[in-house]
């Protein structure tokens, strides 16, 4: 006798996770707070240029060996941008589709605009659109070395340093990182709160880590390109 086997769900619980609205702003929370940890990650690297071209260079070859033996040259790196270009593009696809869900349910726009409505939270579409202009530039600029003239390969000190040597470098990297700040700001705030993390208790605190991280993270990634205008690291 044939035992009667049960259908495998799984497919179907995803989907309906990925098509819901609570569903796809997990996504995005969880995926926001990936990227917000490689940041903080990837800032505390940037300031060691600070420290010398021996000392930044030689982190940057770390990131390329590290896992040796196990892993091979740069398989680690690889692997994290993988995991960043997967998180970065469900982040951006759940927030597309979110905001068209939002307009087809209000197609007639509010005859006033909401006076609570920070900043940040008017200018989330546009900051997100700014970074990922900049992602692709920050890469043809210092990973790939396409649009970086004064690039040479091998060295990322000095690459950095070219880079900011160029006002439309600093323009351009100086304005993505508050668009990040702001960002950040707002989107460490939607995060707990889709995440189960907001109370009564706790929102005042969050409101101030997430004020904090974005001064934190902004600040941080600013000081590189200040740090070379102003001749401190050159």
């Amino acid at each position: 006798m044939a035992l009667a086997t049960r259908p495998d769900r799984r497919p179907a619980v995803v989907r309906t996770v990925w098509d819901s609205t609570i569903g796809k702003k997990t996504i995005m929370a969880v995926s926001g707070v990936l990227m917000l940890l490689y940041l903080v990650v990837h800032m505390f690297g940037n300031l060691k240029i600070f420290f010398g071209p021996g000392t930044f260079n030689g982190y940057a070859h770390w990131l390329r060996t590290l896992g040796e033996p196990f892993l091979h040259y740069e398989w680690a790196l690889w692997i994290i941008r993988v995991g960043l270009v997967a998180c970065v593009v469900a982040h951006a696809v759940c927030a597309y589709q979110l905001s068209r869900r939002d307009l087809r349910a209000r197609p007639v726009g509010y005859v006033h605009r909401k006076a609570r409505a920070s900043y940040a939270t008017r200018t989330m579409r546009w900051g997100g659109v700014i970074l990922g202009l900049f992602i692709v530039w920050h890469l043809l600029d210092l990973t790939t070395l396409t649009v970086n003239r004064n690039a040479e390969p091998g060295h990322p000190y000095q690459n950095v340093v070219a880079t900011f040597h160029t006002w439309y470098g600093d323009v351009i990297y100086i304005v993505a990182m508050l668009a990040l700040g702001l960002h950040i700001r707002h989107g460490f705030w939607s995060a707990a709160q889709t995440l189960g993390a907001g109370s009564r208790t706790r929102d005042r605190a969050l409101k101030a880590t997430a004020n904090g991280l974005a001064l934190v993270l902004t600040a941080g990634f600013v000081a590189v390109p200040v740090g070379v205008m102003t001749g401190v690291v050159s």
